[in-house]
């Protein structure tokens, strides 16, 4: 299986047609099919490494201030407990903890719905420890590799660019901002020459850098996804663009 991040931007993608949600579903008819997703999301980020293992994992709102439409969404993909407890043991010694109350959260559902619109493949979510810097999560993604070889899709939920201060909610579509464009382009001509190191140090690629990553949660999942690769593995760019100014929808695909 590949291994694969996507720019989710604006929950409203949920509903809506348009060049990422084609691209998506273009994804999913294109890649092999999963036995089972494991989705790292931008929106399960809290200071633990959890694992969701309900059977049936309930659809998370996770988002305040849409149309009411938006909150009627159910994606009722079944849960794997049993993926749950084997990660678990890829991830051990680390402490993991089965988790039975959290769900699948817009960033999981928003582009899985999608990809899978019939909810048909099993889904559960591991969570980002916020307590952790940016080199312990590549290193888990690079424990969950051996996933790839079972059937298993992992795929990473965020935005390589992500700065809600200056996204432009509401209004005219802006040209994206210079220095949005500069970091997404840096960051992929490092993924295409497998220059690994700068993007997990990413604090240190300058003042793009700081604008484009306010905060780490939409961006590490990304390190997750590049953790799995092989050293023959390509990568690939299936969906780019950048919405309201400042959210790239960039989607990478590992093999």
């Amino acid at each position: 299986m590949p291994a694969i991040f996507f720019g989710h931007g604006n929950p409203m993608n949920a509903l809506q047609q348009n060049d990422w949600t084609d691209a998506w579903a273009h994804i999913g008819s294109s890649i092999p099919r999963p036995r089972a997703i494991v989705c790292v999301s931008a929106h399960w980020y809290l200071p633990a490494t959890l694992v969701l293992a309900t059977t049936n994992p309930r659809t998370i709102h996770d988002f305040g201030g849409f149309p009411r439409e938006l909150y009627q969404v159910q994606y009722p993909a079944p849960g794997a407990p049993e993926l749950a407890r084997r990660i678990q043991q890829l991830l051990a010694p680390l402490a993991v903890d089965l988790d039975h109350s959290w769900g699948l959260d817009h960033g999981t559902w928003s582009v899985l719905r999608h990809v899978y619109p019939n909810a048909d493949v099993p889904v559960i979510q591991l969570s980002i420890d916020e307590k952790q810097p940016a080199a312990f999560h590549f290193d888990l993604g690079k424990r969950l590799a051996p996933l790839r070889d079972e059937e298993i899709l992992v795929i990473g939920s965020g935005n390589v660019v992500h700065n809600l201060h200056t996204y432009a909610w509401g209004r005219h579509t802006p040209e994206p901002y210079d220095w949005a464009v500069r970091f997404e382009e840096s960051a992929k001509r490092l993924m295409l020459d497998g220059e690994i190191e700068p993007l997990i140090d990413y604090e240190s690629l300058g003042r793009d850098a700081v604008l484009a990553i306010p905060t780490p949660d939409h961006y590490l999942p990304l390190l997750y996804v590049l953790g799995t690769r092989r050293a023959n593995d390509e990568i690939t760019f299936p969906v780019e663009g950048v919405d309201g100014g400042s959210v790239s929808m960039l989607a990478v695909q590992v093999g």
